[in-house]
C-alpha cells in the first residue's frame, strides 16, 4: 500500500491512498515551546444526507524539548522513552553537494534504530537512515515492511510525490504504523537539517 504525502513536513500533511482518497491527516499549530502533532484518520460517513467523510482525532505526539516525548493513540498514553526507546550506533559515509556548487562533501553520519512492540505483540523496528526510515520486524528475518520515498523532482527519472510504501500485512496496526512513522521521520528529518547545517547548508 502506497500512502503519497502532500508534505515531506511529517507534521503537517495529508496521506493519501493509490486512489487519490485521504487516509490520515497531521496537523502541528505552531508555538512556542513544546509543540503537540494531532494524527486524524478519515473516517467515512454512513448518512446518505451527507455524503462528505470525517476526521476522526486518533493520535497525538507532544513533542517535549526535555525529557521523554508522549504518543497517544486511540485513549493510550505511551512515553516515547519506553515505548519506542532507541538502540545501538551504527554509521555509514555520505555525500553531499552544497547548493549552486559543483562541490560534494563526504561526512559520516551515526543512526539509531527506534523499537517498539506492535499491537500484536510482535517486535519492530524503525532505522533511520540519512534520507529515508524503514520499518522492519526486529527479529532474525529482519523482513522490511514499510519504507519512505523522497519527493523527486523528475530530473533523473519520473516526477514523484513522497511516500510511505507499507506492506499489506500491517493493515491490521496501520495506525501504529504511521504514528510512530510521524515521529521517527521527524526525528531522522532534525539529524539531517543539523548536518547540512554543519557542512555548509544548502539541499
Amino acid at each position: 500500500m502506497r500512502l503519497t504525502l502532500s508534505s515531506e513536513g511529517v507534521r503537517n500533511t495529508t496521506m493519501t491512498n493509490e486512489d487519490g482518497q485521504v487516509l490520515y491527516k497531521t496537523s502541528t499549530p505552531f508555538r512556542f515551546g513544546a509543540r503537540t502533532t494531532t494524527l486524524y484518520k478519515v473516517v467515512p460517513n454512513t448518512d446518505p444526507d451527507d455524503m462528505r467523510d470525517h476526521l476522526e482525532r486518533i493520535g497525538e505526539i507532544e513533542w517535549n524539548l526535555i525529557g521523554s516525548s508522549v504518543m497517544r493513540l486511540r485513549g493510550q498514553e505511551m512515553m516515547t522513552d519506553t515505548f519506542i526507546p532507541r538502540h545501538g550506533i551504527r554509521g555509514r559515509w555520505y555525500t553531499h553537494r552544497l547548493r549552486h556548487a559543483s562541490i560534494e562533501l563526504m561526512f559520516f553520519q551515526l543512526h539509531r534504530k527506534r523499537t517498539f512492540k506492535g499491537p500484536d505483540g510482535l517486535p519492530y523496528r524503525w532505522d533511520m537512515d540519512f534520507k529515508f526510515v524503514r520499518l522492519s520486524r526486529d527479529d532474525t528475518t529482519r523482513q522490511e515492511l514499510a519504507r519512505s520515498y523522497r519527493r523527486s523532482l523528475g530530473i533523473i527519472g519520473p516526477r514523484r510525490d513522497p511516500f510511505l510504501d507499507v506492506d499489506l500485512n500491517l493493515m491490521h496496526m496501520l495506525d501504529t504504523v504511521v504514528l510512530t512513522f510521524v515521529y521517527v521521520e521527524k526525528l531522522r528529518m532534525d539529524k539531517e537539517k543539523r548536518a547540512k547545517r554543519n557542512h555548509g547548508g544548502g539541499g
